[in-house]
């Protein structure tokens, strides 16, 4: 090549990223009503849904947003928990009880990504105070998820901190996280994997996007 030829264009380095939903993709069902039954107790947890009841009804008729339900919810349940509490609750949950909740085909998908060098991500609804342990455990790269409030003194004040990461806010914080942690210089390939409604705005702007074990195809 001559000196004074042009260098060619470097190729994009295509980089893997794998997305994936929690409750119902790499479980089978919702993991915070058990975590919540588990923590409380079946008395103190039927007390909660009692005082939750008129919030959760209205959500279940459409009257109110997934955001404001879980908010109270999660308000009765939590305040005034210690942080040295939370993490008792959450690593005996995460130990004890989440190993029976486990989607075999979800979890497959995700050892599959983590031994091709992907990097993996959960993004989803389930709240932080036991979502930590759960990314620890399953040796994901990044997690995304509803962040809840603590006090100054490290008490759970039993408010959201920020939004429920949920339907457009898993867009929002996925598109904010890889913004962050890719270059322009990277080709980022996104894999995304969900199970509900919530989930099609991740799956949309994903390259490859997977809905409960299928090819998922964007409704018209």
């Amino acid at each position: 090549m001559q000196m004074n030829d042009p260098m060619p264009a470097l190729a994009n380095v295509q980089v893997h990223v794998a997305a994936f939903d929690f409750d119902g993709t790499l479980t089978r069902h919702d993991t915070l009503i058990p975590f919540l039954w588990c923590s409380l107790g079946p008395l103190k947890f039927l007390g909660c849904i009692v005082r939750s009841l008129p919030w959760l009804v209205a959500y279940a008729l459409k009257l109110m947003s997934n955001h404001k339900a879980k908010a109270r919810l999660l308000e009765v349940s939590l305040k005034g928990w210690t942080e040295d509490q939370a993490r008792q609750h959450a690593d005996h949950f995460v130990q004890h009880e989440l190993p029976h909740m486990w989607h075999a085909e979800g979890m497959r998908e995700l050892t599959q990504h983590q031994r091709a060098g992907h990097t993996t991500l959960l993004v989803t609804a389930s709240p932080s105070i036991y979502m930590q342990q759960v990314a620890k455990r399953l040796g994901v790269d990044g997690l995304l998820c509803t962040k809840l409030q603590t006090s100054t003194e490290g008490v759970y004040t039993g408010e959201l901190l920020g939004p429920n990461c949920h339907g457009p806010e898993k867009v929002r914080r996925l598109q904010a996280w890889l913004e962050q942690h890719t270059s322009p210089e990277q080709d980022v390939v996104l894999h995304a994997y969900g199970d509900t409604r919530g989930d099609w705005p991740m799956l949309s702007m994903a390259q490859r996007a997977w809905y409960r074990g299928r090819p998922w195809v964007k409704p018209l």
